[in-house]
Order: structure tokens, then C-alpha cells, then sequence
């Protein structure tokens, strides 16, 4: 038995439960509460996964964290259908975009998103009491806390998140006029990595992102008929669904 530690809302988990679905793998969903109860710093997590975020895979007894890689896993150990271009060129080409998916819009997307949904968490706190309790805890995400502090990111951070998930639309819209998807002619994981990070961009109101990107436009709705995309944004999946989303910026109109 597969068993999966995750977050309903967390793009790093979505993706891997889109991976999991596309497989058809049955899994035990232990979803943590990563707000109030903090589950994903509670020692006995921290056991088995050192860096403190969801998700992590166990498979068997064998602990594997770190999401793209949890997905790299799964395709290798779970082959009968596979995730991963046989064609040598589009499987480098697939590969090249999980590295860049994993240093660009991965991390810009956490900036809105904690703007927008998890700031009033930390809402009367003192600067103290904030490091103290909510970065200084954190195994790997410290300085990420520490620049938001509990007034947020700054309007110039925004902006640099916004403009690098632009940049990402349009190298998506370019790769996908020779195929529909971004290898090429085969769905693969570099797809299923990007997919809850787009969701998670029109889910926060910034869906005119990709408004001059059309081949972006039509990759997004052929994810969402995929039977495993829609298994994976389940009730409550996504963050408008429980959060009063804010002004991406403090004082925004």
C-alpha cells in the first residue's frame, strides 16, 4: 500500500496525486493541516521528511520526498503506463522543463499565494512572536517566512513573481505549438508538474496571464477534461474554496 502525506491545496501534493490517478494507483491520503496544527512540523513528520513540506511518498517501508521526485519515482516503479516520452529528444526536452518548472514557477507562485490566502494567519503577531513561532521553525522555508513577515511580501516581490509566472506562459505557448504537450506529442510528468500551478494562478484571479498565450489556453482545458486532474482538485482542493482571497498587494484597490 502506497501511502501519501499531503495537503488538499499544496501544488506540490496536487501534482502528485495527479500522478498517481493517471496510474490509477490506490493510496492511503493522510492529509495534514498545515496552518493551526502546523502537522508538517510535528516531530514524528519531521522523522521521515527532514525538510518539513508536503508531500511525501512511502511505498513499502521506503520513504521518498521532494515532489518531482516522488513522481520520477512513481513512473519508474509503476510502469504500465507510462508518464515519460519514449522518444529520447522529447524526454530530455521533458526533463529540461521539470528543472525549470521546479526554479521558476514553483517557487514565484508562493508569493501571491501567501499574499492573497495565508497571510491573516500571522495577523497580530509581533515580529518576535512571528520568528519564534512561524519562520525560525521551518526546516527549509525560514528566510522565505522571514521576507514576508506578517505584513506580506513587498509590491516589487509581486511583481517579480507575476512577471516570472508570465515568462513561464509564454515559453509554455511557444513549446506547445509544435505538440500539445510540452515535450511534444506525449502527455508527461513535466504536464502534470506545471498543471497545479497554473490552477493555482486562476484560482487567485491572474487567468489574464496566459490571455496572449491561446496554445496555453488550450493545453489548460485539456488537462481539466483528464479524468485524473479532476480526481485531484476534489472539493475544497483549491484555495478560494476556504480562504478569503486578498489583494495581491497590501492597499491594491
Amino acid at each position: 500500500m502506497l501511502t501519501l502525506y499531503n495537503a488538499a491545496h499544496s501544488t506540490c501534493s496536487q501534482k502528485v496525486r495527479i500522478c498517481l490517478a493517471e496510474k490509477s494507483l490506490a493510496f492511503e491520503d493522510i492529509r495534514l493541516d498545515l496552518g493551526k496544527a502546523k502537522d508538517h512540523l510535528k516531530p514524528d513528520y519531521l522523522k521521515i521528511n527532514p525538510n518539513g513540506v508536503v508531500p511525501t511518498l512511502v511505498d513499502d517501508g521506503n520513504v521518498i520526498i521532494d515532489s518531482s521526485v516522488i513522481c520520477e519515482y512513481l513512473d519508474e516503479r509503476y510502469p504500465a503506463v507510462r508518464l515519460t516520452p519514449d522518444d529520447l529528444v522529447e524526454r530530455a526536452r521533458m526533463r529540461a522543463w521539470m528543472r525549470f518548472l521546479e526554479e521558476v514557477p514553483t517557487a514565484a507562485v508562493r508569493v501571491p499565494s501567501f499574499n492573497m490566502g495565508f497571510l491573516p494567519r500571522f495577523e497580530g503577531l509581533d515580529r518576535q512572536k512571528f520568528e519564534a513561532e512561524q519562520s525560525d521553525v521551518r526546516p527549509i522555508r525560514k528566510q522565505f517566512y522571514r521576507r514576508m513577515g506578517t505584513g506580506g511580501f513587498k509590491k516589487e516581490d509581486v511583481e517579480a513573481s507575476l512577471e516570472q509566472l508570465g515568462n513561464t506562459c509564454r515559453r509554455m505557448d511557444q513549446a506547445l505549438e509544435s505538440g500539445p504537450w510540452l515535450p511534444g506529442a506525449q502527455y508527461s510528468l513535466a504536464d502534470i508538474i506545471v498543471a497545479p500551478l497554473i490552477d493555482r494562478m486562476a484560482d487567485l484571479g491572474f487567468a489574464e496571464i496566459w490571455d496572449p498565450y491561446p496554445h496555453v489556453t488550450d493545453w489548460y482545458a485539456r488537462m481539466q477534461t483528464r479524468p485524473a486532474f479532476q480526481q485531484t482538485f476534489y472539493p475544497g482542493a483549491r484555495m478560494s474554496e476556504f480562504l478569503p482571497l486578498r489583494p495581491a498587494v497590501a492597499g491594491d484597490a
